[in-house]
């Protein structure tokens, strides 16, 4: 396997404890090899003699490191260093100590998402507040109790639903209520699980009512088509109609108007220059046959002066 240098899937959260209650701070690490994980405090190394009864864990990729009873000393930056032969990795988060009271707060909302029928889902919360809040899941307002199906668990700050398997009607707004004597928040998210069903693609019920709608369009562009064509033909016999028609059937239209007939202002054409028009308009004889009219006209001997 090659090798993979240390990152957080999960970092730290920030912590607000009550002087003398228990503080966690808790780290996801992935790495090959495995990474070997040390904790600081304002840059001090961390350990059971520099911190009395501090526990430090590193197991299966989860780095924690609890403080049974905070004091106001234990205030500061935590750190969490992964190191392995191919890289370095860090994550910080504070430590509130106080000896008053805090609301609720999340440090880690509720996140949406999607699962399919079948898998497991795991919802996940981090709250804060002084004194511990009460943490409460529910779906659709209705509260959730902690049995097989629905399994409610808190680490330290960390409270989590788990849905051993999920089903469709498993589906909605799942919200979470933190409550104390200082006030109350809350964190909602949706749920989506989707059915055997679903994972169907839809597009052929799309494809079938598509083509249904484009047969139906088809169809009445068809019907326009021929109403269209017969509107045509019933308009041009009508018009034919009207054209055909005698003023005295309908005495209310007007006569179709008639093309004028030419007119001409010239004088009228004298004998000679009929016979010239009539030359032009007729085809030469000259090459059929000799003209008579040059026999006519033919040259005779002038008479001596």
């Amino acid at each position: 396997m090659a090798t993979k240098a240390p990152t957080f899937t999960q970092p730290l959260q920030s912590v607000v404890a009550l002087e003398g209650s228990a503080a966690t701070f808790e780290a996801h690490i992935s790495g090959f090899p495995v990474p070997e994980v040390n904790w600081y405090r304002d840059g001090q190394v961390l350990s059971a003699a520099t911190l009395p009864g501090v526990q430090i864990s590193f197991s299966d990729g989860r780095a924690k490191l609890v403080i049974p009873a905070v004091t106001e000393a234990s205030s500061g930056r935590y750190t969490v260093q992964a190191t392995n032969g191919s890289g370095q990795a860090t994550s910080t988060a504070e430590l509130l100590v106080t000896a008053g009271t805090a609301p609720p707060n999340f440090s880690q909302r509720l996140q949406s998402m999607t699962a399919r029928q079948g898998s497991q889902v795991r919802l996940d919360v981090r709250v804060t507040g002084i004194p511990t809040p009460v943490v409460k899941f529910y779906r659709d307002g209705v509260e959730i109790k902690s049995s097989p199906d629905f399994k409610i668990l808190q680490e330290g700050d960390l409270y989590s639903l788990i849905i051993a398997e999920a089903y469709p009607e498993d589906s909605g707004t799942y919200s979470v209520n933190a409550t104390n004597n200082m006030g109350r928040a809350t964190s909602t998210a949706e749920l989506l699980i989707q059915g055997e069903e679903e994972a169907v693609p839809a597009k052929k019920t799309k494809t079938i009512v598509s083509t249904a709608q484009i047969s139906q369009t088809r169809q009445a562009r068809i019907e326009k088509k021929t109403e269209t064509h017969f509107d045509a033909r019933s308009l041009t016999s009508v018009e034919m109609v009207i054209e055909g028609a005698t003023t005295q059937q309908l005495p209310h239209k007007a006569p179709p108007r008639m093309p004028p007939r030419p007119t001409s202002k010239s004088p009228t054409p004298t004998p000679a220059a009929k016979a010239q028009m009539a030359r032009q308009q007729s085809p030469s004889p000259v090459r059929q046959s000799p003209s008579p009219v040059r026999h006519v006209r033919a040259p005779t001997p002038s008479p001596v002066r």
